[in-house]
């Protein structure tokens, strides 16, 4: 995952991100450097206005229109609507 790198790419603080949350900065962090839940990454990813896909996929993919399938190694296109 690359939940940093997202929050950079917005502007933001990992403070800033916790405090939209309403959590501590260390329950952050936790959440970043552990194995998050989907529910967590959802809101993560609401209060840096991004997708959730772009939570997981490299600044190369974000800025394109295709991914590739973790499993089969397929192209993905994909959808950059919220």
């Amino acid at each position: 995952m690359r939940i940093r790198e997202a929050i950079e790419q917005q502007g933001m603080t990992t403070k800033e991100v916790a405090d939209k949350l309403n959590i501590s900065i260390s329950a952050l962090n936790q959440n970043i450097s552990g194995n998050p839940s989907v529910k967590v990454l959802t809101k993560i990813a609401e209060a840096i206005n991004v997708p959730v896909w772009q939570l997981f996929a490299s600044p190369e993919e974000v800025n394109s229109n295709t991914s590739v399938c973790p499993y089969c190694g397929m192209p993905i296109k994909l959808d950059k609507g919220e």
